[in-house]
């Protein structure tokens, strides 16, 4: 009997995460256009206004000011980025439940998960029990568990019994619609209502903690970047930096800024050395996490978050906060929001930035390496991926789930 439920178990699990690999495959590339397309953004706004008498295309825009950089070249790249780097939480959530429940759980995995990182949706959730959650969104994990639900139901769905002139209906219209109308309170309330919550709780927490201990503070805030790549921790932490930087502090943000560029090249680094222990799909993905990493965006990792929360997470999260806490500790400072390497030199010591993020990078690289199980063996019928010295050429292209 014990037997049995364990073996029952150990294929839901492995049923779960070839659905959340198929979820992956399919953000993957919004990550990388996204990604490349801000981190483009960022480098072309950094160009001198003239070369020679000549005006360059980023002319007019800033690092800091790219987004309202109005008609420039950089603003146009930073908008395309930014809707590719939208798009794919909704993306990962819609597959999953494709991946689940087939065509009927596409559209409600999709709208479900792009409900919940609708800011004025989460605030209003929190608004029910009395909190603020201002600017907070469910983030991929948010959208994970929305694709699950919407899968598992429309999976249910699909086994019901009902008359032939309703069946060719199911899976176009009664499936997709009913799915998405018993699952929207569930998950706005569900998922809202805590986020506003832990939005309303961490930013209470960093308002205290200014003035306290450097270290404690820096590795709270490189570790909460890590967590949730782009979710509401992640969100109070980068705020928490960016309202520093308009009273003129600029430690925190070299926290923070490092805190998120760690877990994108950690985790490449990590697949890169150790490409048995990934998908053999996620050998591309590394290639564009390195400048993404490096152009401080952070959901450059969430592939690999999405793939294999359990493993993934802690170690990003344990490279982000030993990075965060050593600058603090070194006094590192960053006076710009965002930019990444683009910005680097407007730090007050850039040998010591650099160092921190090669710090974070090597750490979360080294557990993640550690912890993580060869990929064949974590999923069953998997086959293990190659290196390039084992092939002879990369793996790009080969898809395992």
């Amino acid at each position: 009997m014990n037997d049995r439920v364990a073996n029952g178990l150990r294929t839901h699990l492995t049923s779960v995460k070839e659905d959340l690999m198929t979820g992956v495959s399919f953000m993957i590339p919004f990550v990388t256009i996204g990604g490349i397309c801000l981190a483009l953004a960022f480098m072309v706004a950094e160009l001198p206004e003239t070369v020679l008498g000549i005006t360059v295309p980023g002319a007019g825009a800033t690092t800091e000011t790219v987004f309202e950089d109005t008609g420039t070249l950089p603003w146009y790249l930073a908008q395309i980025g930014d809707l590719g780097l939208t798009m794919m939480i909704p993306v990962l959530g819609g597959y999953i439940a494709y991946a689940i429940a087939d065509k009927p759980g596409l559209a409600p995995g999709f709208i479900l998960s792009w409900a919940i990182q609708q800011e004025a949706i989460i605030e209003a959730a929190g608004l029910v029990i009395g909190f603020e959650a201002e600017g907070a969104t469910a983030g991929f994990l948010g959208a994970i568990v929305a694709g699950l639900l919407a899968g598992y139901v429309a999976r249910w769905m699909k086994g019901w019994s009902v008359p032939s002139v309703v069946s060719q209906m199911m899976p176009i219209l009664v499936i997709p619609v009913f799915t998405t109308l018993l699952l929207a309170p569930i998950v706005i309330l569900g998922l809202g209502v805590p986020i506003a919550i832990l939005d309303d709780a961490l930013t209470s927490a960093l308002e205290g903690m200014q003035g306290s201990n450097a270290i404690l503070l820096g590795a709270i805030l490189g570790g909460m970047m890590a967590v949730d790549m782009g979710g509401p921790v992640n969100k109070v932490a980068y705020v928490f930096g960016t309202v520093l930087v308009g009273e003129q502090i600029f430690a925190p943000m070299a926290a923070v800024m490092i805190g998120g560029m760690v877990p994108p090249l950690g985790l490449a680094l990590s697949n890169f050395i150790a490409p048995q222990k990934y998908a053999a799909e996620m050998y591309e993905n590394a290639k564009a996490a390195v400048p993404l990493g490096l152009a401080f965006i952070t959901e450059g990792a969430i592939p690999y978050a999405a793939a294999d929360p359990l493993r993934v997470i802690p170690s990003a999260a344990v490279g982000s906060a030993t990075a965060g806490a050593a600058a603090l500790w070194l006094g590192v400072t960053m006076p710009a929001p965002h930019g990444g390497i683009f910005v680097m030199f407007l730090s007050n010591s850039l040998w010591l930035f650099l160092g921190c993020i090669a710090l974070g990078t090597a750490i979360t690289a080294t557990v993640a390496t550690l912890i993580k199980p060869d990929y064949h063996e974590r999923v069953a019928g998997a086959k293990p991926a190659k290196s390039v010295t084992d092939t002879g050429q990369t793996n790009a292209g080969q898809i395992n789930d």
